[in-house]
């Protein structure tokens, strides 16, 4: 089909403990993305988990964690990736030199030892941001497939 790219594009989610925000950014991404992308977190300092609380509000909207759990960011390889998004607060990815996908920063706050209540403003907040983020990433793929640039 004209206008879409012969593969997902791969989008790295980052926040330090990778049990909260970016866990959620990686499912509703995978989720609302429906194929079209292939989402992915991590943590600078990885907690080792995802928080319960994190999977209470995710499927509060119907959104599993199936496949996920908590990791660092030596166990991707961020060279894969067409998008790396900083989820804020003093989040650190470093992307390596020459590489050529394309930083976006976001500032999310980090729900870590907040209430349940907390928890779901910042999943709306990260579901807002996700679903602009498609938006883009669609206009994006469509200009590069029209003007030969996608691979």
């Amino acid at each position: 089909m004209p206008g879409q790219p012969s593969r997902p594009l791969n989008v790295l989610f980052v926040c330090i403990g990778n049990s909260c925000r970016s866990q959620m950014a990686e499912a509703l991404a995978n989720h609302l993305g429906r194929g079209k992308v292939r989402a992915l977190s991590v943590g600078s300092r990885p907690l080792g988990y995802i928080l319960p609380q994190t999977a209470e509000v995710l499927a509060e909207k119907g959104i599993p964690l199936d496949g996920q759990w908590s990791k660092g960011i030596d166990e991707v390889s961020v060279d894969d990736m067409d998008y790396v998004v900083s989820m804020g607060c003093e989040v650190s990815c470093p992307v390596p030199l020459g590489f050529k996908g394309r930083v976006v920063e976001w500032d999310v706050p980090d729900p870590y030892s907040h209430d349940l209540e907390f928890f779901r403003s910042v999943r709306d907040l990260i579901e807002e941001n996700v679903r602009s983020l498609l938006a883009s990433l669609a206009l994006d793929a469509w200009r590069d497939t029209a003007y030969g640039r996608h691979q």
